[in-house]
């Protein structure tokens, strides 16, 4: 897995909430194929830790299993905080407070149905405030926590584990 960024502009740096990252400071992962349109999705992805543990997700789609961090897409009129916690509940059954906005990055990828989207939002540290695994409500996703560092090596994204080590690094 490489995980260095398609570009790294000089001004890119961890997110500073006084200085919004912009288009020209964001990172972007992945590698397009030549002749696809991949569709922007605006998402929100999770840092929780536990015991030491970061929660992630496993995703099992019948030909094989990946890990992401838990998270995803923004719907409708819904903020970011607003969808890391729908996400986290309906993947997980965890309730969660975000906190602090540690990161922003766009992922290339393609979905399970071959469907190119690029995925672009912010990386949230957040709190875990309860866990009710009656409340997940996405059968193919499990909670798995891990230790950050094997997580670096495990995650599918580039961008997810970039932000882990974002998250390794700052501390914050």
């Amino acid at each position: 897995m490489n995980f260095a960024p398609r570009s790294l502009p000089a001004a890119s740096r961890p997110v500073n909430p006084a200085r919004p990252v912009t288009p020209a400071t964001r990172l972007q992962f992945g590698t397009a194929e030549p002749g696809l349109d991949y569709q922007p999705r605006a998402t929100a992805f999770g840092l929780v830790i536990h015991d030491g543990q970061l929660a992630c997700v496993r995703i099992d789609r019948g030909e094989g299993s990946y890990l992401d961090l838990p998270g995803g897409a923004v719907d409708g009129d819904e903020t970011e905080e607003q969808a890391l916690v729908r996400e986290f509940l309906e993947e997980t059954g965890m309730t969660v407070r975000p906190l602090t906005r540690i990161a922003e990055a766009s992922q290339y990828f393609r979905k399970t149905d071959g469907r190119p989207i690029n995925n672009t939002g912010g990386f949230w540290i957040a709190e875990q405030l309860s866990l009710d695994p009656a409340a997940k409500v996405e059968a193919d996703h499990d909670l798995v926590w891990l230790d950050p560092l094997e997580a670096l090596t495990r995650l599918r994204h580039e961008a997810h584990a970039w932000a882990v080590a974002v998250w390794l690094r700052g501390r914050f």
